[in-house]
């Protein structure tokens, strides 16, 4: 096997590597502060497409990690500019929060029930039984189906929730159309985030807590993969993917040093 080059940057998944439970994983704190220290492009990368890259400064901020607005990047801002790249100036139909209809207003996208381009499907707190109904018909009626996540479900301290997957599942049983998912594992997120950093998948590495979503994406994305083990994927997971990471370590903590 050809030796990598160096790590050059970084992107890390939020849950489970950085945080679990609005909770810091130990070790996080002082990676961050290499990684800034350092001067290398970073980014934290989070398929939850509900808040805005402000809303989590803040509110990782307040958890004592400092982590600079430009260097998060969510599945709404990959959705966005995908859609952008696709479709400038287009129109959408959106079911999901500020994080999203915010980087779609961003780019100078129009949010209309009429006649839209497109239906843009996110993560939200209260899922609107109207809302699908109306998103059901937009697609049937041509509208094309955009999803930002795979995610079937969601983390919460009262256990797992249904998240976007699971709701564009039930759209696509009603509409019979399948939507396309811009978030991780899709390699086109980390992609747009490499990009955006003006890193280059050879000399990165993507660090996350999830086979079927961190470490996939990052593979396909043609990047060094380090696994964790402070999230949703154990030891004796590993074997059932018929791909691996190229690294396991216990935490983020571990990492350091490889700054």
């Amino acid at each position: 096997m050809a030796e990598r080059k160096p790590i050059e940057s970084w992107l890390t998944d939020m849950d489970g590597v950085l945080i679990h439970e609005g909770v810091p994983i130990p070790g996080a704190d002082a990676f961050l502060k290499k990684l800034r220290e350092s001067g290398k492009p970073f980014l934290v990368l989070t398929n939850n497409s509900i808040y805005t890259p402000r809303d989590l400064h803040a509110r990782l901020r307040r958890m004592g990690l400092d982590v600079p607005v430009e260097n998060i990047w969510t599945s709404a801002l990959a959705t966005a500019k995908f859609l952008d790249d696709q479709r400038p100036g287009g129109t959408a139909y959106v079911i999901g929060e500020a994080g999203l209809t915010t980087a779609l207003h961003d780019i100078g996208y129009i949010l209309t029930d009429h006649e839209p381009d497109y239906v843009v499907l996110g993560e939200t707190r209260t899922y609107s039984f109207e809302a699908m109904t109306r998103a059901v018909r937009l697609i049937k009626d041509g509208a094309r189906f955009i999803c930002t996540n795979p995610d079937e479900t969601g983390p919460s301290t009262e256990g797992p929730l249904p998240a976007t997957g699971a709701v564009a599942a039930l759209i696509t049983k009603a509409s019979g159309k399948k939507p396309y998912f811009a978030g991780k594992p899709n390699p086109l997120m980390m992609r747009t985030g490499l990009n955006t950093i003006g890193a280059h998948s050879e000399t990165s590495a993507m660090i996350g807590d999830r086979m079927d979503t961190d470490v996939l994406a990052g593979i396909e994305a043609g990047m060094q993969t380090f696994l964790v083990l402070t999230g949703l994927t154990t030891v004796e997971d590993i074997d059932r993917y018929p791909f691996r990471p190229s690294h396991v370590v216990n935490s983020i903590a571990d990492l350091v040093d490889r700054v």
